[in-house]
């Protein structure tokens, strides 16, 4: 029940930072952005929409001129305005107020406990799973909002009531996990015909998703088994907990004559040197500068051994941490962990993702190699005269790293591609994005008082051509003292019917039932609590009231590929909680993100908006163009980088830890050696510093599962009309409308109109992992 009632996908992007090291492909098109698309297509806005002309100058206005903002925001600076909480709810103006708001919560969700527990007849039963939809709905009103705000709100008292609340609701999700009486209720939901049939296609999907939860959880063991399966969860978790949190080397630091540092950073080399000897710590920014710049092969050498060594009790913890992974596994009948886990996922099976792997290792080995070839070269001519130079592990990032330099003093500087991608100009292409493909627009709402966390967020309404009010996103946007650098998309709230039920029940006592927060009717009647988003960036702020704040194209991308969670959750269309929006199987959920990394570096998308912030013309697509060549000159490399890591990943949480002799270092050798294209740093272990094999835990690949899904669907679907409502209305019917309720592989078969796609298995995994050619 665990994973159902915690929506471990709220946060999205704390699982997207790999995206620094593996962007997007970039496509080559030549030819400047006022001579691809005409001039009459740059006045997107759909002015058949009252207000759409008004309310896109708005958008731009409040993200870009510091001053339209105070203005438009002004109720918010006006005391006389009555306070509410925060997101509209009223309870959330204080730690107090927290606090009530978590006990009220607590209580209905004892009392809804109670009434699934006792069900008994074909009515009651017939409930169960939505009751159990609603149960967990409670919880994560209080769970997101308040793992939100401990990470996010600047009051320490109310942080502090936030971590007492996730806390508090935490504790009784353990007393959840063990009421084996919602298990037993939702088994005879299911198990009775005449109850099954009474449920709906969504309310079957999440009752056999729920069911599986409580299966995985151990819910139906014997009392001896269960014990064991929850102790061993706990040393997981605190095993894991160290492997993460208390990395180290085995040598902290390497001394070098100073004289060896040649090609280092004067200013860096002269703090870390004393007496002719420059210490250097070997994990960290300081030791990436040694591998980069240092001409001294020797002195790279040394560092790139020592920074890929890990610790030998960092190595123990990490193969107790296996070992007791495949433990588990076997405790609820398994091969192996990455079995346990897979079952709900796309993939299915360790066997799957192996294919996918594989397939995509040898998609990928051409232009990988390619890559290498070329900084060979660049070794070669350095000794021209032999003929036996290889290219080592340590050379990579230095040559790399030449090749950048060289390529950069051919190109315009970063500054003249900021200037045409204000960050009001970037939101309001999103919205004419999302107008044109899906009929859907950001319209700028005055915050209430109380509202917001921070005067500097600004509140989005998403209306729908045809169905209204839709969503609410809060954009917090820029950097300030104290707030993460980190990207984030939170969900606050997922979309869910509000039962006549809930209605009733909240009137009697007095209440609201969506707790103040959005809510609207749908066309048949139906009121729905909306879904309710915070998008976190770190964007530096401008310096004047009329100046604006220029984003670079990686943050461009950033904000597209963020946007992307969100439309994902906008446009679900969804009665229950469980399979709202992002919540769905891992390896499908980074889809809708990645796609819109695409739209991001489209010239007939970035001819919507990218406009000079001071000269209104448009972006000469070659300045760009010239910008992504030499980002993204390695970049294949970097995902075979990735892809060898994801093995890495199955293959630690198959069987093998269970064998006698396991050795993680023998293992990340032999993955090394079959796939890299390099040649292995013998008696490194730098498996040891691979934190996400933690968090991850045979998942690795999803990122590059999405990645090659999102390529072929827009090549298939968007790139010839990258606009078209047509190619927008195929990919919300086919994907974002389902949430989780639609198996991914029906979906991806549906956008596709590829059937042969839609029972997954080995066969498509296989191909999926071939769409990996087009990937960098």
């Amino acid at each position: 029940m665990y994973r159902s009632i915690i929506p471990s996908w709220s946060t999205v992007c704390s699982t997207c930072l790999r995206r620094q090291l593996i962007q997007q492909q970039r496509r080559q098109f030549g030819i400047a952005l006022s001579s691809t698309v005409s001039k009459n297509a740059y006045n997107p806005v759909l002015l058949s929409t009252p207000g759409a002309a008004t309310d896109d100058k708005t958008l731009r206005e409040i993200f870009d001129n510091s001053a339209a903002w105070k203005q438009f925001a002004s109720k918010v600076q006006n005391p006389a305005t009555p306070h509410t909480g925060l997101f509209h709810n009223k309870d959330l103006t204080s730690p107090a107020g927290i606090k009530r708001y978590t006990n009220r919560t607590l209580d209905k969700a004892k009392q809804l406990v109670e009434k699934i527990c006792t069900a008994s007849t074909h009515d009651e039963l017939a409930r169960v799973v939505q009751d159990l939809d609603r149960l967990s709905d409670l919880l994560c009103r209080v769970i997101d909002m308040s793992d939100f705000v401990r990470a996010t709100h600047p009051n320490r008292a109310i942080v502090a009531a936030a971590h007492e609340a996730y806390g508090s609701m935490f504790e009784y999700m353990q007393v959840l996990n063990t009421t084996t009486k919602l298990y037993t209720s939702l088994k005879r939901a299911l198990e009775d015909p005449e109850v099954f049939k009474r449920l709906n296609f969504e309310e079957r999907v999440v009752a056999n998703i729920l069911y599986a939860d409580f299966e995985r959880s151990g819910i139906n063991l014997p009392a001896d088994v269960r014990k064991r399966w929850v102790k061993s969860m706990s040393e997981i978790s605190e095993l894991g907990s160290k492997f993460v949190n208390d990395m180290q080397p085995e040598k902290a630091f390497l001394e070098f004559e100073s004289w060896r540092m040649k090609g280092m950073d004067p200013v860096t080399a002269r703090g870390l040197t004393d007496r002719g000897k420059t210490q250097v710590p070997t994990t960290g920014m300081t030791a990436s500068h040694v591998l980069r710049t240092v001409e001294d092969p020797e002195v790279r050498k040394e560092m790139y051994l020592a920074s890929h060594t890990s610790s030998s009790r960092q190595i123990e913890i990490l193969e107790k941490l296996l070992k007791q992974r495949a433990e588990l596994g076997r405790l609820v009948g398994c091969d192996s962990y990455g079995q346990y886990t897979l079952q709900d996922k796309m993939a299915k099976t360790p066997e799957s993702v192996m294919q996918f792997l594989r397939e995509l290792a040898f998609a990928n080995l051409p232009a990988a190699q390619a890559e290498l070839d070329l900084l060979s070269k660049l070794k070669q001519g350095q000794q021209p005269n032999r003929s036996d130079i290889q290219l080592e592990p340590w050379d990579r990032e230095y040559f790399a790293n030449k090749l950048s330099s060289a390529m950069r003093l051919r190109t315009k500087s970063e500054h003249s591609l900021r200037s045409y991608f204000s960050l009001g100009t970037v939101m309001q292409g999103l919205s004419r994005v999302f107008n044109r493909l899906y009929g859907i627009r950001f319209i700028p709402r005055e915050p209430s008082p109380g509202e917001t966390w921070n005067e500097d967020v600004r509140r989005l309404d998403v209306v729908s051509e045809t169905d209204g009010h839709i969503a609410v996103v809060y954009c917090d946007l820029f950097e300030r003292v104290g707030k993460s650098p980190n990207p984030a998309h939170f969900t606050l709230r997922c979309s869910r019917r509000l039962s006549e039920e809930e209605i009733a029940e909240a009137m009697v006592n007095g209440e609201r039932v969506d707790d103040g927060m959005a809510s609207a009717r749908r066309s048949n009647g139906d009121l729905y609590q909306l879904p309710t988003i915070a998008l976190i960036c770190d964007f530096p702020r401008s310096h004047g009231t009329y100046s604006p704040t220029l984003l670079n194209f990686h943050e461009v991308q950033t904000l597209f590929h963020e946007m992307g969670h969100a439309v994902h959750s906008m446009l679900g269309r969804t009665a229950l909680h469980n399979v709202a929006g992002t919540r769905c199987a891992t390896d499908w959920a980074e889809l809708p993100s990645v796609l819109m990394e695409h739209f991001a570096k489209d010239p007939h998308v970035l001819a919507l908006f990218a406009r000079h912030y001071q000269t209104d013309q448009p972006l000469p697509f070659p300045l760009l163009q010239e910008r992504l060549r030499v980002d993204s000159h390695q970049e294949t490399s970097d995902t075979r980088h990735q892809i060898i890591l994801a093995l890495l990943d199955q293959v630690y949480n198959s069987h093998l830890p269970l064998e006698p002799g396991f050795s993680s270092t023998a293992v990340y050798r032999d993955v090394e050696k079959e796939f890299s294209l390099l040649p292995h740093a013998e008696g490194t272990s730098w498996q040891g510093f691979f934190g996400h094999l933690f968090g991850y835990g045979a998942t690795y690949y999803a990122y590059l599962f999405d990645r090659a899904i999102a390529a072929r669907i827009w090549k298939d679907v968007f790139e010839a009309a990258p606009l078209e409502r047509q190619s927008g209305e195929v990919f919300k019917e086919e994907v974002l409308r389902w949430g989780g309720a639609r198996d991914g592989w029906a979906c991806l078969a549906g956008v596709l109109k590829r059937p042969e796609l839609e029972g997954g298995g080995e066969s498509a995994m296989r191909e999926v992992g071939r769409w990996g050619s087009e990937l960098k």
